[in-house]
């Protein structure tokens, strides 16, 4: 078979992932993709990198046993974690991350230099998106703040209540002066809404999930191998290691569209 046709596998620790796939779908409408959501060990964000490295390794390898052309690994915390791992682990596919195409974004859009990052503890631990920022803009001013909350608020599907609006109220305590925020977990995008109405109108608000999507689309062109339209249409599947029937319930907050029960496997982790 043409590796063209084959799909693009994708993976998270659970549902926030699905921003991402919603952009890739959208800037890659003919690809077919594997969609693996680890939901039995959500969140990624509060555990250790080394243990984060190992779910992703095996998160990875379901999904490059089932045939795959390309990994995204749609997690901040995952991509942080295992990124180079993966990528001299599988040299003969393209691999890639949401954090360095997250990080292009915000150096585009930013114009004074102020950048607030929110994301997981474990992403910035890793001081990850303050090291790519600085390297091309080393004045940058770059405050971080650790989220995990939000992780929890938007796998419950709570993205636009009182308890959201408060905790988001309580994480936006130390906002001053900048000009961006970017929303460093795949979670956060489900509270763009919110957030708009809480910053002032002139903040930009930068998720990695399209600048991901376009930097994808790149790489398969560049490889030629992107799937040809008169070849295929565009199929996906989901794996999730748990409880189908709440990914199912749950996952159009993140994806914008309901998902087919018939579409879910539970898989082992």
């Amino acid at each position: 078979m043409n590796n063209s046709r084959l799909p693009i596998g994708v993976f998270d620790s659970g549902m926030g992932g699905l921003t991402v796939l919603r952009s890739l779908k959208s800037v890659l409408p003919n690809e077919s993709f594997i969609y693996l959501g680890d939901t039995a060990r959500l969140p990624y964000g509060t555990k250790s990198p080394e243990t984060v490295k190992q779910y992703a390794l095996q998160m990875a390898r379901v999904l490059v046993e089932r045939q795959i052309k390309a990994l995204v690994i749609a997690c901040n915390t995952a991509t942080t974690a295992a990124l180079p791992h993966l990528q001299q682990l599988l040299p003969d596919i393209p691999v890639l991350g949401v954090v360095g195409p997250g990080a292009d974004a915000v150096i585009a859009a930013t114009s004074n230099q102020r950048i607030m990052v929110f994301a997981t503890e474990t992403t910035i631990a890793s001081e990850v998106y303050q090291r790519i920022i600085l390297e091309k803009l080393p004045n940058a001013v770059i405050h971080t703040q650790a989220c995990s909350l939000l992780v929890a608020l938007a796998e419950e599907g709570m993205q636009d209540n009182a308890i959201a609006h408060e905790v988001l109220r309580h994480y936006l305590d130390n906002f001053h002066q900048q000009d961006t925020l970017l929303l460093g977990c795949t979670h956060f995008p489900v509270f763009k809404p919110l957030l708009k109405k809480l910053l002032p109108a002139d903040v930009r608000i930068v998720d990695s999930a399209d600048a991901t999507a376009k930097a994808l689309h790149a790489k398969l062109s560049e490889l030629n191998l992107l799937a040809d339209v008169m070849d295929q249409g565009s199929a996906t599947r989901y794996l999730v290691t748990d409880s189908a029937i709440r990914f199912q319930k749950v996952s159009a907050i993140f994806l914008g569209e309901s998902i087919s029960p018939s579409a879910i496997e539970v898989i082992d982790g």
